[in-house]
């Protein structure tokens, strides 16, 4: 029989010798199939005692410690990391990229009084590479550790022509869990409750389209370039991992008298929009700006790149990477215990006071 025949119907149709397959697509089954044994001793690591299933399954199975919790509440959210991307593909370095989409998320349920408990990621590229998949994973796998949270499983997808050579996207979903009576809902927010502010790595995950237009568009600058007053090098200073507060924060929710009435992940946005989201109405916050020094890298950007402080303030965190609202009468003795607990960084910056909900600045 001529194989370069087929039969159909009674009539004989020549087609090509050459077959075509998936990896000739461009979709590589078995790097995919190496990158999901490489994720799954990574995960594995991370594992607590609530996790059900390995990854590989088609749905991650999770049953929650639930002994002393009257009302369980679970908090989830969803994020990436934005342009910040564009540092790791520029410079081949991509193991902190993963710690930083984790401890973002971990932050964001915090601010509810949530405890993580499981992470899935969702890793896209165009090809790809076991090496960086390896990199990102190996730093969701690090994070994950880090905050007590399982690593519950994925999504790593090659899609051939849908990126650029060399590029990829990131996204992080994560589930976690509070006691009702101890949510963090803003209700006991008042006036005159005092805002301490918690400093910043730098960045963390947001303004780099700004500040990658003015350090390699404006100033032509390299990832290696080491310019007076940014701090350290380029890749160094803007790749700084976004920080957790998880460990420093926790201790102080459980506490029986817990003196915090609210929490505030400064992200996109900075402190102009991020405070808000947790302020009751009739209430607005006065921050006073000379309470603490930021890093160099943010007075860099503004006079490099002539931003208006107004601007800055509602770009980037601007070395406060997290506020904490708690009573005034409780102020001293939180800033007291956050200290001990290694963050001399923590200060007042502000207080509650009547208003619409917005940020001013004095």
């Amino acid at each position: 029989m001529d194989e370069s025949k087929l039969i159909n119907g009674g009539n004989a149709k020549s087609v090509s010798a050459a077959t075509a397959d998936y990896k000739s697509a461009g979709v590589d089954i078995d790097a995919g199939d190496e990158v999901v044994r490489h994720i799954r001793r990574l995960a594995r690591g991370t594992f607590t005692s609530g996790v059900l299933s390995d990854i590989g399954s088609f749905g991650g199975l999770f049953r929650p410690e639930l002994t002393g919790v009257s009302d369980p509440v679970l908090v989830s959210s969803a994020d990436g990391v934005g342009t910040k991307l564009k540092l790791a593909f520029r410079t081949g370095r991509h193991e902190t990229v993963g710690v930083d989409l984790v401890n973002h998320c971990v932050n964001d349920i915090l601010v509810q009084g949530a405890t993580p408990l499981f992470f899935l990621d969702y890793l896209a590229t165009g090809h790809l590479s076991t090496h960086v998949a390896a990199e990102v994973v190996g730093g969701l796998a690090a994070a994950c550790l880090d905050n007590g949270c399982a690593l519950l499983g994925g999504e790593t997808a090659e899609m051939p022509g849908f990126y650029a050579d060399g590029e990829y996207d990131l996204a992080g979903f994560i589930v976690g869990l509070v006691d009702r009576p101890r949510l963090v809902d803003s209700s006991r927010i008042r006036c005159g409750d005092r805002l301490i502010g918690l400093p910043s790595s730098g960045l963390h995950t947001n303004g780099y389209s700004l500040a990658r237009h003015i350090v390699f568009d404006k100033l032509c600058l390299t990832p290696d370039s080491v310019p007076r007053g940014m701090g350290g090098s380029v890749a160094d200073v803007l790749l700084r991992p976004h920080r957790s507060y998880l460990k420093l924060i926790r201790p102080e929710l459980t506490r029986a008298d817990s003196p915090i009435t609210g929490l505030a992940h400064i992200t996109g946005g900075g402190l102009t929009n991020n405070l808000p989201r947790v302020l009751p109405d009739g209430t607005a916050a006065e921050i006073d700006t000379h309470a603490w020094t930021a890093q160099p890298v943010f007075s860099f950007l503004q006079q490099e790149g002539a931003i208006a402080d107004a601007e800055m303030f509602r770009t980037f965190n601007m070395g406060v990477g997290m506020v904490v609202v708690c009573a005034e009468e409780a102020t001293g003795s939180l800033l007291s215990r956050f200290h001990d607990a290694g963050e001399t960084g923590a200060v007042e910056i502000g207080q509650v006071t009547t208003g619409n909900g917005m940020v001013s600045y004095v």
